[in-house]
């Protein structure tokens, strides 16, 4: 079959399952099968695919059709200008989280030590050690799954930046002070996960989507505990609901943390919340 026709039938079989960008996510598959890119379309649409790549193609529509991330087919996610590599076991980055990044990065010196917490694929820490010098950077998870994920990201940062992955119930297993806290914490109350996209609710780890007290568990905890592991001045950065502003500012004057900020994304919602160890 050609190129073009293949692509063609790729859309009307993500669109008739429903999915929201089919053509977009059919091309896509296409190119990951082909090993192509999106001029391929245009300038070499009439060419043959091999039926190897016909059957693969096949059978990596059937998967998008039953509303698996397409990252999780293609094994791969840009971040920050990265290629991070994901799996079910990790949230797919997503691009509201380059906000928390490039706040982060704002407040970045040389030097700095950094704690990522509930790290994930690694996507924050490694994104914030790329674009930074001479800074030493600890990830924290509670899944060995998802720290596998991790250190499999570390390949894409030089091997003499100073970075390693724990495993931690939050603090648990930490040790020493850090001038920088980020997270981007599991911060979906109970009855909103209900209402979640099949791509997330049935195939991203529910671990690191949900948290009790109204999505508010995790940040009560980092912010009771965080003064004992930052630096006087220290900074700690969490990525929140839209809705979870007011909540986590509040936690925050609580723990006697000063200068808070809210920071919105791109959509002109609130999406990260960060304040100042006295």
């Amino acid at each position: 079959m050609k190129y073009g026709a293949l692509f063609r039938e790729g859309c009307k079989q993500l669109e008739t399952a429903g999915i929201d960008e089919a053509k977009l996510d059919a091309r896509l598959l296409l190119e990951f099968v082909c090993g192509t890119n999106r001029n391929d379309l245009l300038a070499h649409g009439d060419r043959q695919v091999s039926d190897e790549e016909e059957a693969r193609y096949r059978e990596v529509l059937e998967l998008r059709a039953g509303r698996i991330p397409l990252q999780q087919i293609t094994h791969s996610q840009d971040f920050m200008g990265l290629d991070f590599f994901v799996n079910e076991h990790v949230l797919v980055p997503r691009q509201d989280t380059e906000i928390l990044v490039e706040e982060v990065l704002k407040e970045l010196h040389d030097g700095m030590r950094i704690l990522d917490m509930c790290t994930g694929s690694g996507c924050i820490l490694i994104s914030l050690m790329h674009y930074s010098n001479d800074c030493e950077g600890v990830g924290a998870d509670i899944s060995p799954d998802a720290l596998q994920v991790a250190n499999r990201n570390r390949s894409l940062l030089p091997e003499h930046k100073k970075l390693s992955f724990i495993q931690s119930d939050l603090f648990e297993h930490v040790e020493g002070r850090f001038d920088v806290i980020v997270s981007n914490p599991p911060y979906i109350a109970p009855a909103e996960y209900e209402t979640l996209m099949p791509e997330v609710k049935e195939h991203e780890p529910r671990i690191a989507l949900v948290a009790e007290e109204d999505g508010l568990a995790f940040y009560r905890r980092m912010i009771q505990e965080s003064p004992k592991y930052l630096y006087g001045g220290g900074r700690i950065f969490f990525e929140i609901g839209s809705a979870q502003a007011e909540g986590v500012c509040g936690l925050l004057e609580e723990s006697g943390f000063t200068d808070i900020h809210v920071v919105k994304d791109y959509a002109g919602l609130d999406r990260v919340v960060y304040g100042t160890r006295m």
